[in-house]
């Protein structure tokens, strides 16, 4: 969804807020295509400060399908985003970057304010390192594919790390202690 904000970059100490709608239905990384499933709308606050800066804030909650780290299962993940950020209207006297730069990005020439692109960032930050189904998920068997959680298959699993063999040398032979 894109939003006019041009009317906000000129009332200096004035704050709107807006109801917007998520209109991405999936999340597109290097680390693949997850499909948004729920994404409701939320209250998009802009407020001018001193005719300096914008802030932005608001509340998003939303759940992506992102399969599980050990069964490839699809789990349905839910995402609360809490959007906080600044947009510098003047440039700065000391000549450095604005460390909200990246911001700035959701805003085009014509002032229009990318919501989508502003939630694709707050989903790449809050992105989870790891994703099971559940806490005792099983995974899947190495030789054959079979989901362990649905069904044991008959492959040996107790393969041994290859660097390990002398332990269980020492093990084998001391196995009556």
């Amino acid at each position: 969804m894109k939003i006019d904000i041009s009317d906000m970059y000129s009332l200096t100490d004035k704050e709107t807020t807006r109801e917007v709608h998520i209109d991405m239905v999936e999340m597109k990384s290097k680390a693949g295509c997850f499909p948004i499933q729920a994404g409701e709308p939320f209250v998009l606050t802009i407020a001018n400060e001193k005719g300096k800066r914008l802030r932005l804030t608001g509340e998003a909650r939303l759940s992506a399908r992102i399969p599980c780290d050990r069964c490839l299962e699809d789990v349905s993940y839910p995402f609360h985003l809490v959007i906080d950020k600044t947009v510098m209207l003047t440039q700065a006297d000391d000549g450095q970057e604005d460390e909200d730069d990246e911001v700035a990005s959701y805003i085009d020439e014509e002032r229009v304010l990318d919501v989508d692109r502003l939630i694709f960032g707050e989903l790449l930050v809050n992105w989870p390192a790891k994703v099971l189904c559940r806490n005792d998920c099983k995974g899947i068997c190495p030789k054959c594919g079979t989901n362990l959680n649905r069904a044991a298959c008959g492959c040996e699993q107790g393969v041994p790390d290859p660097r390990m063999a002398q332990f269980l040398d020492v093990f084998q032979k001391f196995k009556e202690v």
